[in-house]
């Protein structure tokens, strides 16, 4: 397997898979499969012979390449159309990147925005909280409401980290589901709290 490209710790492979499955992809038929794959699944797939190992090793973190990516979304799409681990195993044994990001579907490489001949940005998609969101024209601005006439929409909180909360105003209750895929997709949030010393020292054995 070729280790050229980005790697990604274990947590960050969780949050890709989470956005390529982020637009159309309604879960596991039965609902007894993880639509978003957690740390525990993606080391049990390992074992499976479904993800092949670790790129690299970085002292004891472990780096994950697009290889891995593929995979992972691969297991997700197949087990979307109600086949089981078994039989995927059969169906992606020995498969090439090609074949896989077919399965996936996703782009076999990463789309690279110079290559198209499109301005490259700084930001990327992961760090979206670091960007403040342009002010819309005056004219296209909500007219205002009385606040009496605003209905309520309970707040619910969403545990990121022992010392980190999201809070969202929804009228839909979270489900299961819902929580795993913002837990996995806040994991580069967490890591950039950690690293400006905003949040207190990560628990002992994460070296994500």
């Amino acid at each position: 397997m070729s280790n050229t490209g980005q790697l990604w710790t274990i947590d960050e492979l969780g949050s890709q898979v989470a956005l390529a499955l982020a637009s159309d992809y309604d879960g596991a038929p039965n609902g007894r499969v993880r639509s978003v794959p957690d740390l525990r699944t993606i080391r049990y797939y390992t074992t499976l012979g479904l993800l092949d190992r670790p790129a690299q090793m970085r002292g004891r973190t472990a780096l994950y390449a697009r290889r891995h990516l593929l995979q992972l979304v691969a297991v997700k799409r197949l087990q979307a159309r109600g086949l089981a681990l078994a039989e995927i195993q059969e169906k992606l044994l020995g498969q090439t990147d090609r074949k896989l990001a077919e399965i996936a579907r996703l782009p076999l490489f990463p789309f690279s925005p110079a290559e198209k001949g499109v301005e490259v940005k700084a930001e990327t998609r992961e760090e979206f909280w670091k960007a403040r969101p342009a002010e819309p024209p005056r004219d296209q601005r909500p007219l205002e409401i009385a606040a009496s006439a605003q209905p309520h929409v309970p707040l619910q909180g969403v545990p990121l980290a022992a010392d980190v909360t999201l809070l969202l105003s929804t009228l839909r209750p979270l489900e299961t589901d819902d929580l795993e895929a913002l837990r996995a997709v806040a994991a580069p949030l967490l890591k950039l709290l950690h690293a400006r010393r905003l949040l207190g020292p990560r628990p002992e054995g994460d070296h994500s």
